[in-house]
């Protein structure tokens, strides 16, 4: 529950609000053959710049480090400038090079897909009630009572960054990436990420604000930029860090996204290579939330929320922490304990929290409150890592499947799009 004034911060281009016009991540061939997805240049598309997902370990007998090796050798023969390369949630690399080339790689044999480089956008906007609306003050786990006991267990926040010097935060500072920078470590310069990791794991320590699952070891995974955008590639970067600390990290939030869809095949059909990536990082044991998306449209036309394999998490507008629709709009011009109307839903929908003013740390010791699924998402994620904290051995089918089952419906279902009440979270019980 917050227990500080509220200021404000930039607007942001990540899932919240404000940064509700995601770009297009789709791919464009069969599982069948390599594909390139470089055809359509659609906005937010990079020029120049592709993604090559290599075929799995399982379709070769080559070790892997010399497959990679080799791989990026002969990028660099044909002319492309490799930039990053991925070992651990998937086989590959990006790189700059030209269509041309591009079109080139995507016959060889061992490359499963060409897919061309995006600008990738956190979802929410400045503007928090939302631990007590999802009962995490109930939560025998949790133990929110103004003493610092921190719940065991470690989140992953592929975002903007964290601000490491938070008081509020309990940053792993042993741990953490930054996927824009080779040289420095992960720093939220935006705010996004540390509003993001607040809602999640706030310590309580009767100071400023408390997170559904105080005090866990967060991990930053810096994927976007100052502004709040950043690639596909970086993201790809970010799963696959994730992936590598498998044995470690429980879940991971990401409160991001642009344009794209499920093949229902794990990015094999498609060429989609984010999709591949989570799928092979949430078989290693990570559990994922995602934003659902703030276009008002179907979840479905945005990834990585239309992935059947993540907790895809849309938004309630709740202004009091309770039921009954007697709260008053704070920050924003909703009706209370209804569908957030900015909020994206459809069938890939799995769980709805509270994502409208919701007040958690920011950048530069301070806080904010911001709105969007992106603040939506995070309570999940806190919920998760309750979970996982006494069921360390949980997957994230399970997780999924416990968290839906210990959800509600005691929302107006006022402005849903497709009529379908998604079970609001609750983890009174965790």
């Amino acid at each position: 529950m917050p227990r500080t004034s509220r200021t404000f911060g930039v607007t942001l281009l990540a899932l919240a609000l404000a940064a509700a016009t995601p770009s297009a991540l789709t791919g464009s061939a069969s599982a069948a053959s390599p594909t390139t997805a470089a055809a359509p240049d659609k906005a937010g598309m990079i020029a120049g710049q592709y993604i090559v997902m290599l075929k799995d370990a399982s379709d070769r007998t080559e070790d892997m480090d010399d497959v990679l090796t080799a791989a990026t050798a002969h990028a660099s023969d044909m002319g492309a400038l490799v930039r990053q390369v991925y070992r651990h949630a998937l086989l590959g690399y990006s790189a700059t090079m030209t269509a041309a080339t591009a079109a080139e790689l995507a016959k060889d044999p061992q490359v499963q897909a060409v897919q061309k480089d995006q600008k990738i956008r956190a979802m929410a906007q400045p503007v928090p009630t939302g631990v007590n609306r999802v009962d995490a003050d109930l939560s025998p786990t949790a133990k929110i009572d103004g003493v610092d006991r921190r719940v065991n267990a470690d989140v992953a926040v592929i975002d903007t960054g964290i601000d490491p010097n938070h008081p509020d935060l309990n940053v792993y500072r042993a741990g953490g990436k930054n996927c824009l920078s080779s040289i420095l470590p992960p720093r939220d310069l935006n705010g996004h990420g540390t509003h993001v990791a607040g809602t999640i794991g706030a310590l309580d320590n009767n100071t400023g604000v408390v997170g559904v699952a105080p005090g866990v070891r967060l991990w930053p995974v810096q994927v976007l930029g100052p502004t709040g955008s950043g690639t596909t590639s970086s993201v790809v970067c970010g799963i696959d860090y994730v992936t590598q600390h498998a044995d470690e990290i429980d879940v991971v939030n990401m409160s991001l996204g642009g344009s794209g869809s499920d093949d229902r095949n794990c990015g094999l059909s498609n060429g989609d290579v984010m999709h591949r990536a989570i799928c092979n990082s949430v078989r290693a044991g990570v559990t994922y939330a995602v934003a659902a998306g703030n276009s008002h449209a179907d979840a479905g036309g945005t990834v990585p929320a239309a992935y059947d394999e993540v907790i895809t998490v849309s938004a309630l507008a709740d202004f009091d922490g309770k039921p009954g629709r007697q709260g008053r709009a704070t920050c924003y011009d909703d009706q209370d304990d209804t569908f957030a109307d900015f909020s994206n839903y459809g069938p890939d929908v799995d769980l709805i929290a509270p994502g409208v003013c919701i007040l958690s740390t920011y950048f530069a010791n301070r806080y904010a409150t911001m709105s969007g699924t992106s603040m939506a998402t995070p309570h999940v994620a806190g919920g998760a890592a309750l979970y996982r904290a006494t069921h360390p051995t949980a997957s994230p089918a399970a997780v999924k499947a416990a968290l839906q089952a210990a959800g509600n419906l005691n929302w107006t279902q006022t402005g849903d799009g497709d009529n379908v009440k998604e079970r609001l979270l609750g983890v009174g019980g965790f």
